[in-house]
């Protein structure tokens, strides 16, 4: 952890904070989840090193240490992908390996389509890639109080966050989202307020880390899922992965489950997660 360096790197006028480790010419871009940053992936990002690659790991514009969008009724995940690029360009680098994780899987997945010629691979953790044409309609099947509908409206989020301190709020995070159910708040609760404060945290977090139109990803992907993860419980999600269907905008896709995963597996099973992504990594170099 202590040889893992910080960088700020200006992308699109704005300041991006970049975690980075190791040297090489084949290069490791983490991506994180919601409401993660970096630090998410330091035990992959190490053992990556360590296996000779050269690894980053960004904050997206407005997480972390990273610069906030100038204008954020305005953001998109095209501005993502167009970060990802200039950063590269900013390093220069060429082409590299996409590892992503919940919210971080969407800009992979999507970068992957519009700049196959820069992605050598992707693995993702939590979600499989979709196309737009055949979206996951979770908003028509869950109440108001899913997260996702519920923080969707401006100033919920911040709101329900801005009551408690960013230990707490970290805190809740893991809990609330390593369950296997889906987190539903109340009609009047909120969702941080779900997690009770004599819950404890989970056995392996430690306290102290508190237009296109085509669709289909080309490149080499690994999925990994977790049997514990709540999203699987989307509707219609896990007969979509485990049908196969998911392969028909993934051609190259492997699917692995894991028995005890939740939404956060990289950091509850850091060593078997390290496994398979230097197993996919090293077919493709």
């Amino acid at each position: 952890m202590d040889q893992i360096q910080h960088k700020f790197i200006e992308v699109q006028g704005l300041e991006l904070h970049v975690a980075e480790i190791g040297s090489g010419p084949d290069v490791v871009v983490f991506m994180h989840g919601f409401p993660e940053i970096w630090y998410s992936w330091r035990h992959q990002m190490v053992a990556m090193a360590g296996a000779g690659f050269r690894t980053l790991a960004p904050d997206f514009r407005g997480y972390g240490l990273s610069d906030p969008p100038l204008e954020p009724e305005k953001a998109s995940f095209g501005d993502l992908i167009k970060d990802l690029g200039a950063l590269l360009d900013a390093l220069g680098i060429d082409k590299v390996f996409l590892v992503a994780k919940d919210f971080g899987a969407f800009p992979a997945y999507l970068f992957s389509l519009l700049h196959q010629e820069r992605v050598r691979g992707v693995v993702t953790f939590n979600l499989p890639h979709r196309s737009p044409s055949h979206p996951i309609q979770y908003h028509e099947h869950l109440p108001e109080g899913f997260y996702i509908s519920r923080w969707k409206e401006p100033g919920c989020a911040e709101a329900d966050f801005g009551r408690l301190d960013a230990k707490t709020v970290v805190r809740n995070i893991y809990i609330l989202f390593s369950r296997s159910e889906i987190p539903i708040a109340a009609e009047n609760q909120e969702i941080m307020d779900i997690v009770h404060p004599s819950t404890p945290l989970p056995s392996w977090a430690l306290k102290e880390d508190l237009g296109i139109t085509d669709f289909i990803v080309k490149v080499p992907v690994l999925l990994v899922m977790g049997e514990k993860d709540y999203v699987l419980k989307f509707p219609g999600m896990e007969e979509y992965i485990r049908s196969g269907k998911v392969r028909e905008f993934v051609p190259q896709l492997e699917i692995v489950f894991s028995p005890d995963g939740t939404h956060f597996i990289q950091e509850q099973s850091p060593d078997k997660v390290n496994q398979l992504i230097l197993g996919f990594l090293k077919k493709y170099i």
